[in-house]
């Protein structure tokens, strides 16, 4: 069959330079942590993995449907440091020089061009290991195919590998329902705001015993007094959420 390795290049770029010290550089003064780190993840993932391939998805600057969905998508965001995107297209430049593709498109995020490989390389008998540090990928783990998420936790060289069991461990939930749990809880990092007093075990137990969110709408009135007011008042927020949060496969 044959193991792929799908990248979220943003993602761990991103983690690369926040986890080591801006003051890595070249002679002439080009700042050079992010590459660095990148790439030493991606060592570590080929040596450990050996894969038979691998892809790399990246964003681009251009808003994407979801902006036009919903305008305060990721607006919270500051503009990412100068001396981070600069190092993009170095990170870029690696890849190329080594024979990885990577691949973007304009008004697409990353995620689902990752979304929508996966689902390629799945169709061609493929085993996927998505190697990301954002949980939006959660959704797509799925065991009868064998796709996994290899998330960075944290720094440059601390990952999990998450099957189906792994992900109910981690959020409560399993993967067809995570985008579900996520809609419910929200998403700070993509200024989503989630219904209020709904924390990850509520937004877990909730969702395990009614479904998803329309089977929790249909039975609010079961619900305390506060967390009633709560879901009725928010709903409409819940399900934009799960319109933005759901991954893309024709990207």
């Amino acid at each position: 069959m044959g193991t792929y390795l799908v990248v979220d290049g943003n993602s761990l770029t991103y983690r690369a330079f926040f986890a080591l010290p801006t003051d890595m550089a070249t002679a002439s003064g080009q700042v050079t942590n992010a590459v660095f780190g990148f790439t030493s993840m991606l060592i570590n993932v080929l040596r450990d993995h050996r894969p038979d391939g691998v892809l790399v998805a990246f964003d681009r600057p251009e808003p994407t449907f979801r902006h036009e969905a919903e305008p305060l998508y990721k607006a919270q965001r500051e503009a990412a440091p100068d001396i981070l995107r600069q190092q993009m297209g170095l990170v870029r430049e690696v890849l190329d020089a080594v024979g990885i593709t990577a691949i973007d498109r304009a008004g697409w995020e990353a995620d689902d061009l990752i979304a929508t490989a996966t689902d390629e390389l799945v169709a061609r008998g493929k085993n996927v290991i998505i190697v990301t540090g954002d949980r939006d990928s959660y959704q797509l783990v799925d065991d009868a195919t064998d796709v996994k998420v290899m998330y960075n936790k944290r720094g440059v060289s601390d990952y999990a590998l998450y099957d189906e069991a792994g992900i109910a461990e981690k959020t409560g939930v399993t993967p067809d329902l995570y985008v579900q749990y996520a809609a419910l809880r929200g998403d700070n990092s993509d200024n989503l705001p989630g219904v209020p007093g709904v924390g990850e075990k509520t937004a877990a137990k909730l969702i395990n015993k009614y479904g998803g969110l329309d089977g929790i709408f249909a039975h609010v009135d079961e619900q305390t007094p506060k967390l009633r007011e709560n879901l009725t008042e928010h709903e409409d927020r819940a399900r934009k959420n799960l319109e933005l949060m759901v991954l893309r496969h024709d990207a």
